[in-house]
């Protein structure tokens, strides 16, 4: 049985408290990327969508290794949306895109140049985010 006293028990309360504010960090960016797609349209639906979705992967990423830094969150998330963007170079994303709703909103099926300067908009807002929660800690 655990103990309530030292250090572990503070560390896994943390940890718990970290993971529970990501899910509801993921859960509020996929409620503002729905809401998006329901009130804009063209450009606006589509960049801010591209920067919602690299800050859901920031938000993910938190959940699965809540010790990750704020800088090493939001270099995995832009690295994570760069390769998705980028291997849409090849025909991978479209043909799965073709056969899936899940793969396409994943994947994407076309590379469009733009989307990663945007990718870098949504990685530094989670890093905004995560590194304002770190100062307050």
């Amino acid at each position: 049985m655990a103990s309530s006293s030292g250090t572990g028990n503070s560390v896994d309360h943390g940890t718990r408290r970290t993971r529970l504010s990501a899910t509801a960090a993921a859960l509020l960016v996929v409620g503002a990327g729905l809401g998006l797609r329901a009130v804009a349209a063209g450009d606006v639906a589509k960049y801010g969508g591209d920067a919602l979705y690299t800050l859901l992967i920031v938000a993910l990423a938190v959940l699965a290794a809540p010790r990750l830094t704020a800088w090493r969150a939001g270099a995995l998330a832009l690295a994570v949306s760069w390769g998705v963007e980028f291997l849409q170079l090849s025909s991978v994303p479209a043909d799965l895109s073709r056969h899936s709703a899940a793969a396409r909103l994943i994947l994407g099926s076309a590379f469009n140049a733009p989307d990663l300067f945007w990718y870098v908009v949504g990685a530094l807002g989670g890093w905004l985010v995560l590194a304002a929660r770190d100062r307050s800690r």
